[in-house]
């Protein structure tokens, strides 16, 4: 990975591949690494891939005392791209990436070819985060200070229960957790600003062309958010993986490729 200085930050940004350029923004928590290797590869080879750390994730600059936002973190990546001297690129989101990436569309529509929202969530009536049992599982975890029943924890919750069962896939999400932590503070900043995120009204005015994406079985963030997200989008198509959970592309990352892959199609 490589330091790209973007404004005030340096974010630590992969590119790889060959095709058109498309960016991926990571949700909460998670880093670069945490699109899988899998998903990568098969994205990689129709692709040139870009991904990166959010400030405060990995090599990229520490967060400021003020915290940050989900409009700060899309004008990080529109200025990403400007920096990388990238005119127009095909943008995929996931859970807060995709919040990211509906604010990125919305402020700057030029630069988005095509859009794809995974597993996300608009904010406003109709829509909502995961359940208190949820929130309740990860915070204990996570404020146990055992931080491998942290990790595991998270796992469970962010895959179906068929899927956290397979030993050789919970060992390379583990692993990718041991290469790259990311600091509680940080998860906690990022937590707040999913929390007063809601685009909600503006999402009708969207025109690029965009798919969503999102697991019946996603105990972070409902399917009804997808369902909520696609139906103010006009034009927008909605694949709904049954059985699936909130990290789709770690479960299903040659069906999630193609469908990335046939979506951009419409705009190369």
């Amino acid at each position: 990975m490589a330091l790209v200085r973007v404004g005030d930050v340096e974010l630590d940004v992969e590119r790889g591949g060959e095709g058109p350029p498309l960016l991926l923004i990571m949700g909460m928590s998670g880093t670069a690494l945490h699109w899988g290797e899998p998903f990568l590869e098969h994205l990689r080879r129709d692709f040139d891939v870009i991904a990166y750390d959010h400030r405060g994730v990995g090599a990229s600059s520490q967060l400021a005392d003020g915290g940050v936002s989900i409009a700060q973190m899309a004008e990080d990546a529109a200025g990403l791209l400007a920096a990388l001297e990238l005119d127009s690129v095909h943008v995929m989101g996931i859970s807060m990436g995709g919040m990211i990436a509906q604010e990125l569309v919305l402020a700057h529509p030029e630069l988005v070819r095509t859009l794809t929202l995974g597993c996300t969530y608009s904010g406003g009536e109709g829509s909502s985060l995961a359940p208190p049992e949820v929130i309740g599982k990860l915070s204990e975890a996570m404020m146990s200070g055992d931080r491998e029943r942290a990790i595991r924890c998270g796992w469970e919750v962010n895959v179906s229960e068929r899927f956290a069962g397979d030993p050789d896939q919970w060992g390379a999400f583990a692993a990718i957790a041991a290469r790259r932590a990311v600091a509680l503070p940080v998860i906690m900043a990022q937590m707040q600003a999913i929390a007063v995120h809601d685009t909600s009204a503006r999402l009708p005015s969207i025109e690029v062309p965009t798919l969503v994406i999102h697991g019946t079985v996603d105990q972070m963030l409902p399917v009804a958010n997808g369902r909520m997200i696609a139906s103010l989008i006009d034009g927008s198509q909605l694949e709904v993986l049954d059985g699936v959970g909130h990290l789709f592309f770690w479960e299903q990352p040659e069906r999630s490729a193609e469908m990335v892959r046939a979506h951009a199609a419409v705009r190369a």
